[in-house]
């Protein structure tokens, strides 16, 4: 609302038609909201948030709908969802919170040993590869890409982008860096971590080392 403001101008001296005609408002409806700043459905609901507020202040443990039968027995007329809105525009909320249920991880991600035991370094190429799985966001929706780097060049030797986060996205990386890499065979690349987050740090990487050199 910026018709306070034509009105703070005006008490300084400023021309409403001036001020009006600056900001482009109408100067019949700023006389109409001067007459009335707050119309009747607006004080109506100062009202009722005033009774609600003071139902949770004399009992926080309860929610809205109590909150409503309260309101209701004081002679405000209103239903339990417009006691629900304003209670939560307001940060009125029940003592008692929900309890949140931990997530569950599949049974068939399982942990393994740390290979390298925190040994990010090799003697020569293709010995020890690590990877990396990050989720990104863009315009169409999530995006997960998994990048391996070879730890004694350091440099990215396979990678692979998917629209979901499944074992087929780390094995096309790995395929990749094998055919780039010129090995007979993908090394085995046991995770050390139930890997979900947004991005994996340091600690929560993918190590092992590969069997040809």
């Amino acid at each position: 609302m910026i018709f306070p403001v034509v009105r703070d101008l005006a008490d300084d001296g400023i021309p409403v038609t001036v001020t009006c005609r600056v900001l482009k408002l109408c100067r019949q409806q700023y006389y109409r909201w001067r007459d009335q700043p707050f119309t009747d459905t607006e004080l109506d609901e100062a009202w009722l948030a005033n009774a609600i507020f003071d139902a949770h202040r004399d009992d926080p443990e309860v929610g809205y709908r109590f909150l409503a039968d309260e309101v209701r027995a004081g002679g405000h007329e209103v239903s339990d969802r417009t006691v629900w809105r304003i209670a939560s525009e307001n940060g009125w909320w029940c003592s008692f919170g929900k309890k949140k249920t931990p997530k569950k991880s599949s049974p068939a991600t399982a942990s393994h040993d740390d290979l390298v035991r925190r040994q990010f370094a090799a003697d020569g190429p293709n010995q020890v590869w690590v990877v990396d799985l990050t989720e990104h966001r863009s315009d169409e929706g999530k995006i997960y890409l998994c990048a391996i780097k070879d730890l004694w060049s350091n440099r990215i030797v396979g990678w692979a982008i998917d629209e979901r986060m499944k074992a087929r996205l780390v094995v096309a990386a790995i395929e990749m860096a094998a055919a780039r890499r010129g090995l007979r065979r993908s090394p085995t690349l046991p995770s050390t971590s139930r890997c979900c987050d947004h991005r994996l740090s340091p600690a929560n990487f993918m190590h092992g080392k590969s069997t040809e050199h």
